[in-house]
């Protein structure tokens, strides 16, 4: 795990489960609405690998959604997974009470009120996939499969 001022809940929460994971971390510059495909320039990997965050309310009910820096999540898709009849983004501020993390920074791992989560299916088959560790500017490197395992995830086709 990181030392120091690296270390973040979500960091903690990996190393506590014991998942193998590589710290990533890059300038952060604010953008609006395009933080994923920033980090994935920055770090010099393709968008498809380096996944956002993002948080939904399915009926008053918070989930997580990680899905590729370059895709949007299809609200219908996400609703017909959790088998709820809409979805909509989460207010940012409510992202950030329910996460603990601040927007452009939320981690689905360490989350302070555990949601259920689902990744894309497209990342199904990365070795590794890149994911924000809870802080501006700040990644890991981790393999999806173990991600979603350690997170009591799935897999689902929720983008457009």
């Amino acid at each position: 795990m990181p030392k120091g001022n690296n270390g973040t809940p979500a960091t903690q929460f990996l190393t506590k489960a014991d998942i193998p994971f590589t710290v990533h971390t890059y300038e952060y510059k604010h953008t609006d609405g395009a933080i994923g495909l920033h980090a994935a320039e920055a770090i010099q990997q393709p968008p498809h690998r380096v996944l956002k965050t993002l948080m939904a309310d399915i009926g008053g009910q918070s989930v997580c959604a990680v899905v590729p820096s370059d895709s949007t999540v299809n609200m219908k898709k996400l609703a017909a997974f959790f088998k709820v009849k809409s979805a909509q983004m989460m207010a940012p501020h409510d992202a950030e009470r329910i996460t603990g993390y601040h927007v452009g920074g939320i981690s689905p791992f360490g989350q302070r009120k555990k949601s259920p989560t689902v990744f894309a299916q497209q990342v199904i088959d990365e070795k590794t996939v890149f994911i924000n560790a809870g802080k501006h500017g700040f990644l890991i490197e981790i393999n999806p499969k173990q991600a979603c395992e350690v997170l009591h995830a799935s897999f689902a086709d929720i983008i457009d």
